[in-house]
Parts: structure tokens; sequence; C-alpha cells
């Protein structure tokens, strides 16, 4: 099935796709002209005093997707491993996220069986046929980097369904080459400063380029300097957006100051 989000992974770079973890960080993004954005699970748990990874943010992720599914841009949901262990209970999830306009999901095996992680795939796909299923084992980001039990996993997943495969943690330039030469879906992987450019990612034929939690954990970094600098009796440094900017990225006004606060707290 052709959608729009499934032709930006075929068009002639690379798919750049920045993660937010609320409103003003999707509108944001949007506003600087990214037309596709994806959710940060790290960023959705941190900012709910929860852990990743645990299965403990099902309606907080929903409600993210709630909030940003009817901004226009194309939003894919992070959805860990889907919240359940039972496919159907996945397949409910997507069900839920397509609902309130999420066009993607990114559903992670945490090395749990293959055969499981391709029956969640499947069911998606089943139950959701439009919604782009980006399907990501965890061979490099929590185990080994066997090259062998990648491949066998990546091929389970394209055959139940994946519209995509996202290897984590990968980030040397041959092995990725040797994935895309492998796969028949896209590939996508995770940027890391430490890893190729996203130049050198496009030249090696990757087709998505995810920041996950990146921009959220520079945010954190951020706002941890600029309250240290004022601390230490000096102007924080690098740019930030006006209180009335970030109020217009949800339309809001700006609200009358009737106590004594400081302006734009």
């Amino acid at each position: 099935m052709t959608t729009p989000f499934r032709d930006l992974h075929h068009a002639d770079g690379p798919l750049l796709l920045p993660n937010a973890w609320d409103h003003a960080s999707g509108a944001a993004l949007a506003a600087a002209g990214f037309t596709a954005i994806g959710t940060t699970s790290l960023g959705v748990a941190a900012a709910a005093g929860l852990p990743d990874g645990a299965a403990a943010t099902r309606e907080h992720t929903l409600g993210l997707a709630l909030t940003l599914g009817s901004e226009p841009f194309l939003l894919s949901v992070d959805a860990e491993s889907g919240f359940a262990e039972d496919p159907d209970a996945v397949a409910e999830f997507a069900r839920e996220l397509w609902a309130v306009g999420a066009v993607g999901i990114n559903l992670e095996d945490g090395l749990g069986p293959a055969a499981l992680h391709a029956a969640k795939i499947a069911a998606v796909k089943s139950a959701v046929p439009g919604l782009f299923v980006n399907a990501r084992t965890d061979t490099y980001w929590l185990g080994d980097g066997d090259r062998a039990d990648t491949l066998r996993r990546l091929d389970a997943y394209q055959e139940a369904g994946a519209d995509g495969v996202f290897v984590p943690g990968l980030s040397d330039p041959g092995s990725i080459a040797d994935l895309v030469r492998h796969v028949e879906v896209p590939l996508n992987i995770l940027y890391t400063p430490t890893g190729p450019a996203f130049g050198h990612l496009a030249a090696l034929g990757v087709r998505r380029v995810s920041l996950g939690s990146l921009l959220y954990r520079h945010a954190l970094g951020a706002a941890l300097t600029a309250a240290d600098a004022v601390r230490t009796g000096h102007r924080p440094p690098g740019a930030a957006p006006a209180y009335d900017e970030v109020g217009a990225l949800s339309g809001g006004r700006r609200r009358p100051v009737t106590c004594p606060c400081v302006p734009g707290g």
C-alpha cells in the first residue's frame, strides 16, 4: 500500500526523522520544516518519571499520539515492544494509534524471541494495513552484534510484513552497507555523533535516519547549562525561543501576568 509516509522512505535521499517528546517539541520541529516526526520512548518516559522500555508508558504514548496526530505532519510512534506480549493486544494498540492520526509505528524486539516479534508485526499489518511498521532488532543495541542473528531476525520481520527494519547501535559503515544489500525493505539507522554523518549514511544506502532520544537529551543538557550559567553570574549561551513563540506553537496567546511572578516564567 502506497502512502505519503512510505513514499518518504523511497525518495531521492534518506528520511531524516527527528523525535519529539511533547507537543511543543513536535510543533517546533514541524515549524522548522520537518514533514515527518517520530516520538522518543525515552523522552516520553522520562518526562513522566517512568522507566523506558518497561511497558510503563502505554497511555502516555497514546496521549502524545492523540496530541500530535492531528498536526500537519506525518507522525510515527515509538511503541517500545508494543506494550504487550500478546500480538492481538499490540494490534489493538496499533488500531488506536491509527485512529488518532499516526501513520507509523516502531516496534522493538528487545532480544525476545524473533517468532513472537514477527507475530506482533503480522498482527499489526493485518489489523491496520496502512500503518508503516518499522521493525527494530536490538542485536546491536542490547546484544553482541551477531551478524547471523541480525540477518535471521530481519528476514523473519520482513517475511511477517514489516515495511522497514531498524538496527540501532550499528555504526560500522561496512556492516551497514552489508545490511542494505541484504534487506528488501528500507533500512533505518540511529544517528550517533560518533558514527557516520548523515551524508555518509545516505551514500551507504540507508533510507531512514532516526535521532532517537538525542534531541531530548540535548534539551536537558541545554537546560542544565543555562541554569548553571545564571547561578554563576553568566548569561545562558545559545538561542532560546521567546515566550510568545513557544505559546504560538500551540495557538496560545500570551497570558496576562496577574501574580507577583517572573514574567515569562
